[in-house]
């Protein structure tokens, strides 16, 4: 069997490792064994955070539209319910873009879910 030579395939995944790495600090930028181990910390953080990222936010609209309601006399949870009786389809998101937004027709829907 012919003799195969694979530096070249060594050199490049070498090389791939240290791009994902590049500016961390100190030898997790420059030497294959700690960034190896840096590489996939990386990766588990980016996974776990992109998942914690929807919470957070979903979070901050609640957080967001319970601010807007109180002054119209209601809370969160219970205009939450009248939304869902009244069949209004806009999500946490919608309505916190309108209250932070648009005041004016944050109002209208509330009015509108309170008949």
């Amino acid at each position: 069997m012919p003799r195969v030579k694979r530096g070249t395939q060594h050199t490049k995944k070498r090389h791939n490792l240290l791009a994902k790495t590049k500016g961390m600090m100190w030898g997790r930028k420059s030497k294959i064994r700690l960034a190896r181990i840096a590489s996939l910390k990386a990766g588990v953080y980016a996974y776990r955070d992109r998942r914690n990222k929807k919470r957070y936010f979903r979070r901050l609209w609640q957080i967001r539209i319970n601010a807007a309601v109180r002054p119209l006399g209601l809370s969160y949870s219970r205009f939450i319910d009248l939304l869902k009786k009244a069949n209004v389809l806009l999500d946490r998101k919608i309505l916190s873009t309108l209250a932070k937004d648009h005041p004016a027709v944050f109002e209208k829907v509330v009015e509108s879910v309170k008949k």
